[in-house]
């Protein structure tokens, strides 16, 4: 039976001790009554804010950075928690967890306010212990103003490709590192001993002191802990691709009780991730960068119990026998696939660009890449909506962002917000009817060479940075011949499918579903999908709405596997 809060209990912690019976007696129905398991949250680091109280057990504060957690505290029964955020209207800037079997009490704001206002006394205290919590001795400023150090050191050369692939990697899996320029005067000092010889560089170091010379991302990958082998042997769902669509489906997947476990060759983020600011996305009001929502997203699946893995890469899929073989000959069990591998940027084919490409010239834009334009005069390359919003970005780092434009300006292909803004920055210009012609520079890029499609005059640019965005080609040549694709690339779901004459039973395909049942796609991948990050998102989730569906009238139990089913994947 469960239990409910009393007025004596309330009467225990130490803050509400003075308040009388009848005011304790009104907060204790209004208290939620919450029983943990040990390792069990009762808030999450980010989440709202609330006020709990201990009744039974310890609660321990748990701060999480770059995916290590530190307990730096502990509260017994009688102490209360969420004192920070509900002074000060923030979100929890730590996680509170479980250490054995406790009981706690959550008081939602509007009832503490409630009291507070009767009860100054009350205010009063918690004030005193908020401020307390910030600024005493193992406070939030002294965790603040001693930062763990980074996970990682990186030695290389900035235009260096290796070097760049590694600190886009870290980077977009969410990893604190360090970054050191061997030609830096400071760089021994800086790295700890003499700089490896230019033949062996890049070189990480990890925290932990293990060193490497050029490595391979699934090495890194595994030095760091980062999910790179599969847990078990069959899942109710397999997703190909961590985009925004293919998180959203980890998220809802996992929370929904399937077993489900999500491939990406490199990293969380997909397209969206080498965005530098998305402003359209609802709930983000002053805007968002795509590797910080592909990083909150890639948080909340990985706490729902999804599996990430990273640095994998699926060469094949058997729709038969419902398998999905990776890189290295591990083969996972689907009894349902959804597939969200996204996009990947268009190239471009004009002199000097494949020699400088990493080297200057970038397709996309991370936010990663700003602090390389300060001062310079960069170029962005493209019409649309991630044009316009990278533009924005690095107009607050560069001396000026020019915009290159084919057509006769931005009014088609461009949002009419992004417009007004790109109109506001006295240091962004946008240059219509105008085409890249050449690239220059011996070690990175130091021009660009443009023509006037109609005056068809060439001008020389000094360009400390091109960044490249026109459009992008789906990445469906992995996909076995049973999976229908429109006439470029893109794959057909639904009616579609059913359209081109591709379906072969009885009932309907479900919305998302491809020509093979049980396998699904959703965002960009998809043939007619809008190209919005909010879409990509609401498809990833309805994927799992149909794959319940799926599995239901198929007679196919979606259950968690017992660990006798486990069989270890192949090279653990």
């Amino acid at each position: 039976m469960a239990s409910i809060v009393t007025a004596e209990e309330v009467g225990a912690i130490t803050v509400f001790a003075s308040l009388e019976v009848d005011a304790r007696d009104r907060l204790a129905r209004a208290a939620a009554d919450i029983a943990l398991a040990p390792g069990e949250y009762a808030a999450n680091q980010g989440d709202d804010r609330a006020l709990f109280a201990v009744l039974e057990g310890r609660i321990e504060p748990v701060k999480l950075v770059d995916g290590i957690e530190s307990v730096v505290g502990e509260r017994q029964p009688g102490d209360i928690f969420g004192e920070v955020p509900i002074v000060l209207g923030t979100v929890f800037p730590v996680g509170f967890r479980a250490s054995e079997q406790s009981r706690v009490m959550r008081i939602e704001p509007h009832d503490y306010h409630a009291v507070a206002a009767v009860h100054p006394d009350v205010a009063k205290e918690i004030g005193k212990l908020s401020s307390k919590r910030i600024g005493g001795s193992g406070g939030l400023q002294s965790l603040a103003s001693e930062p763990p150090p980074p996970r990682a050191v990186v030695l290389g050369h900035r235009w260096d490709s290796d070097c760049m692939e590694l600190r886009r990697f870290l980077d977009r899996n969410q990893i604190s590192f360090e970054w050191i320029d061997p030609d830096a005067p400071d760089a021994a000092d800086d790295w700890g001993a003499p700089v490896a010889a230019a033949e062996d560089l890049p070189v990480v170091r990890i925290v932990d002191g293990t060193t490497v010379e050029r490595p391979q991302l699934r090495r890194l990958a595994e030095l760091l802990e980062l999910g790179t082998e599969a847990e078990a042997a069959e899942y109710d769902a397999v997703v190909v691709g961590a985009g925004p669509a293919g998180l959203a489906a980890a998220v809802y997947g996992a929370s929904e009780g399937l077993r489900t476990i999500v491939v990406e060759r490199e990293a969380p983020g997909g397209q969206a991730g080498t965005s530098s600011r998305i402003e359209n996305y609802l709930g983000f009001p002053s805007g968002v960068s795509g590797d910080e929502l592909a990083g909150r997203a890639l948080k909340q699946a990985r706490r729902l119990g999804a599996e990430i893995l990273v640095t994998r890469t699926v060469e094949r899929i058997d729709a038969s026998a419902r398998q999905v073989h990776l890189d290295g000959g591990d083969i996972l069990g689907a009894r349902t696939l959804i597939v969200a591998c996204g996009v990947s940027w268009r190239r471009l084919t004009i002199e000097g660009f494949d020699r400088l490409a990493d080297k200057g010239i970038s397709y996309g834009a991370a936010r990663s890449e700003a602090p390389n334009t300060h001062g310079l005069d960069v170029q962005i390359i493209g019409a649309g909506n991630s044009a316009g919003q990278a533009a924005i970005f690095f107009s607050n780092h560069a001396r000026s962002v020019t915009i290159l434009c084919r057509g006769d300006g931005l009014e088609k292909s461009m949002s009419r917000y992004l417009i007004d803004q790109l109109a506001a920055r006295s240091n962004i210009a946008v240059l219509p009817r105008t085409e890249v012609v050449a690239a220059r520079g011996d070690n990175s890029i130091e021009a660009i060479e443009v023509r006037n499609n109609q005056t068809e005059e060439f001008t020389r640019l000094d360009s400390g940075g091109l960044f490249v965005f026109i459009g992008a080609d789906a990445e469906t040549a992995w996909l076995p011949p049973e999976i229908a694709l429109d006439r470029r690339g893109y794959v057909l779901t639904g009616s579609d499918v059913a359209a081109a004459g591709r379906w072969e039973l009885e009932r309907d395909p479900y919305l998302l579903e491809t020509s093979v049942p049980g396998v699904f796609a959703c965002g960009d991948v998809r043939s007619g999908q809008v190209k919005r990050v909010a879409s990509a998102v609401g498809e990833g989730s309805m994927a799992i709405a149909l794959v319940h569906q799926y599995l239901k009238e198929s007679g196919v139990p979606s259950r968690p596997l017992a660990l006798s089913d486990r069989v270890p994947p192949a090279g653990r």
